[in-house]
């Protein structure tokens, strides 16, 4: 695809991964309405998984909007007022329709909507094409040792060390699949994930895998948190940039929101936030909101940060192992 051009090369392995998303993750069915909304970053993705959708037997319908400016711009209203009355959305695009009130509103008629802000051809084809009954699995073992933990330790060899509670907190399971009316989430997909008790993050964070709004990192990033507040961000240009994001906002945005542990085995970090934080044997923090997944704060922000090969406690009981995550290996 060059330029602007409209057309584009069809691909075995993209409308293979289509598949997967339409018939494994969706489990779409002849004569349900499927649209695809994407925007030209992203076109290429978008026309695979239409072609893809009409093929099954779907009535398959293709929406391009205009790139929106930041994640969570709300589409066009033709694009959500048509995502209301569909069976199916899935949404590639290069900004994130995730919380948006157009996905809120369609998942609450009922559509089961798929969202992959970011997503790239590469991505597409290497996150997709794994085996979503084990990334069910894991995700399930990972979710089920959260929802009945009280406390967590993050470590690693570059100095992480940060404790927080999760008590009378639940995980959202990010299995990739969405089979019933009003599932929602991210393909590709696989991640268990909570909200932290707000207050309760104590220690230091060292990020050095990505960090959301900057990408790969050059070089890790510590955060130090008092109190669930991250009251100081160091190293070097990255960090920098970190804490002039996050500048803009009030201290809310600084929150602990979030932790979570990947549990994709294809996937690998990219510097893609939405391929990254499913990076089996990684673990992310976020900073900022978590009112939509069982927190209290909303914050105007919501930026995750990948943390390679660490060690995790559940209320002293090792889960992960630099990297290895120790669940499930007698199954």
């Amino acid at each position: 695809m060059a330029g602007g051009s409209f057309l584009v090369e069809i691909r075995e392995e993209l409308l293979k991964a289509a598949e997967i998303a339409l018939t494994k993750c969706l489990r779409v069915k002849a004569g349900e309405v499927v649209l695809v909304v994407t925007d030209e970053p992203t076109r290429a993705i978008g026309l695979h998984i239409w072609l893809k959708a009409r093929e099954l037997g779907t009535e398959a319908i293709y929406m391009e909007m205009a790139p929106r400016s930041i994640h969570g711009e709300e589409p066009p209203k033709p694009v959500a007022e048509a995502m209301k009355v569909a069976n199916v959305v899935i949404a590639p695009t290069s900004k994130s329709l995730t919380h948006t009130l157009a996905r809120k509103e369609a998942t609450e008629r009922g559509a089961r909507v798929a969202t992959m802000p970011g997503i790239t051809e590469d991505i597409f084809v290497r996150a997709m094409g794994v085996d979503y009954d084990l990334v069910q699995r894991l995700t399930d073992l990972v979710a089920e040792v959260l929802d009945e933990g009280r406390e967590v330790r993050v470590t690693t060899s570059l100095g992480t060390d940060l404790t927080f509670s999760i008590e009378g907190r639940k995980a959202r399971r990010s299995t990739g699949i969405l089979v019933n009316p009003g599932d929602w989430g991210n393909l590709p997909s696989g991640e268990a994930y909570i909200a932290p008790v707000e207050g309760t993050a104590n220690g230091v964070v060292v990020v050095d895998g990505s960090m959301a709004g900057i990408g790969l990192l050059k070089q890790p990033i510590k955060i130090v948190f008092r109190d669930g507040i991250a009251e100081q961000i160091e190293g070097g240009s990255e960090a920098a940039k970190l804490s002039e994001l996050l500048s803009k906002y009030g201290s809310e945005a600084r929150n602990l929101g979030e932790f979570g542990i990947g549990t994709n085995p294809g996937a690998r970090v990219s510097g893609v936030i939405l391929e990254d934080e499913k990076v089996l044997g990684t673990v992310h923090i976020a900073l900022g909101s978590n009112f939509d997944f069982g927190g209290r704060v909303r914050a105007p922000v919501h930026l995750d940060g990948i943390i390679m090969r660490p060690n995790v406690y559940v209320d002293g009981r090792l889960i992960m192992k630099e990297g290895v995550l120790l669940l499930g290996h007698s199954n």
